[in-house]
């Protein structure tokens, strides 16, 4: 106690010896700005973590949101809020967590509008109404085909995506396609994305052909048929043109065995293609056009697919039938009926019975494919 006495009265404080010290002073300022640093990160931690404001959206407005494959109901609840269709992602999210059916959402464009109440949003989206339409591409179109059918579902220009076409790399076509995108534009239903380019849309279908080509494994199975893919893929378009699916595994054995024959293959699909027409009835004119792609004429195969052909298709030209056909006729044009022979005489009975009953009154010649 006797060593505080000194300090208790009323004079003044002895001045402290540190005052004036710069080490004390460097470390209140060091404190003063930690501080200061302190509480701005506050702030902004504060920030970051309360809802973002954002101009409140008139509701009913309509708007497009897009799901994508593999998306999760998180996402697409993010993408519901950010096009304001709902007010936050978790109220969407509460919603599915009450809602089985919303599991069943599925990739796509919706067309939906804002301000709208979670709950109403998984009937919405579960409507095929609110689903914009796709852009379906049926099997054994040509490549001038593809682009129309492309070019009236999305508004891209014709020109556009036939100048894209000539862009390889743009649409990621395989190595072994050599720059050739004929045959390689899947047949499949497409979303039609907004905003997409000509490229995009285009490398969509190599993509989705893509993923056919792997689930064949064509690269592989071709090369045990001695054949490139690319020429796989043009016998496929052949055998997709020229009879109905149940007959396209004999077709494909056709081709092989007439060129393992050394014939000309003499399909009649191939000129149509070359003179941009389709029919049954073709002149003996047409059958003499001069094109790399008439096989009355050439031999061997035409240099590209003639059309985009579907899966069947390309399992049949990897896995023929077995069997010595060499030639078929389709005598029913109507139903696909095709009958197939190694005999010529055969043949040339079943092409003149199809002129007498079917073709005689709409042309001078029938369609009888792989003539010699």
């Amino acid at each position: 106690m006797s060593q505080l006495l000194p300090f208790l009265t009323e004079d003044p404080l002895p001045p402290s010896r540190n005052r004036r010290s710069p080490v004390r002073w460097t470390v209140a300022a060091l404190g003063i700005l930690a501080l200061v640093v302190a509480g701005v990160w506050a702030f902004t931690t504060v920030q970051t973590l309360a809802p973002e404001e954002r101009a409140a959206a008139v509701a009913g407005t309509p708007v497009l949101v897009v799901v994508n494959t593999g998306d999760s109901l998180a996402t697409v609840a993010r993408s519901l809020e950010a096009a304001g269709v709902v007010a936050t992602a978790s109220g969407f999210l509460a919603s599915a967590e009450l809602d089985d059916r919303a599991t069943r959402i599925g990739p796509g464009v919706y067309s939906l509008t804002t301000g709208m109440d979670p709950a109403s949003v998984i009937d919405a989206m579960l409507d095929p109404a609110s689903r914009a339409a796709p852009l379906v591409l049926p099997e054994g179109l040509r490549i001038d085909e593809t682009v129309r059918f492309t070019a009236a579902a999305t508004g891209i220009p014709e020109s556009q995506l036939a100048d894209a076409l000539g862009e390889p790399d743009a649409l990621a076509l395989p190595e072994w396609a050599d720059g050739r995108p004929e045959g390689l534009l899947f047949p499949a239903s497409y979303d039609i994305i907004p905003g997409r380019s000509a490229s995009e849309v285009l490398n969509t279908m190599v993509r989705r052909f893509d993923l056919a080509a792997a689930e064949l494994n064509l690269v592989k199975r071709a090369k045990k048929l001695g054949m490139t893919p690319y020429d796989v893929m043009i016998v496929a378009s052949l055998v997709q043109a020229e009879a109905a699916p149940s007959d396209f595994r004999k077709v494909a054995r056709v081709a092989y065995n007439r060129l393992k024959e050394g014939m000309k293959l003499q399909f009649d699909s191939t000129v149509n293609y070359a003179l941009k027409t389709d029919t049954f009835f073709l002149t003996e004119q047409m059958l003499s056009v001069e094109s790399p792609y008439n096989t009355f004429v050439i031999d061997g195969l035409p240099p590209t697919p003639i059309n985009s052909p579907g899966q069947e298709a390309i399992e049949a030209a990897l896995n023929p039938a077995e069997g010595d056909w060499l030639y078929f006729v389709t005598t029913d044009p109507d139903s696909l009926t095709t009958k197939f022979t190694a005999s010529y005489e055969q043949f040339l009975e079943w092409k003149q019975k199809f002129r007498e009953g079917y073709g005689a009154s709409n042309a001078p010649r029938p369609s009888a494919s792989a003539t010699p």
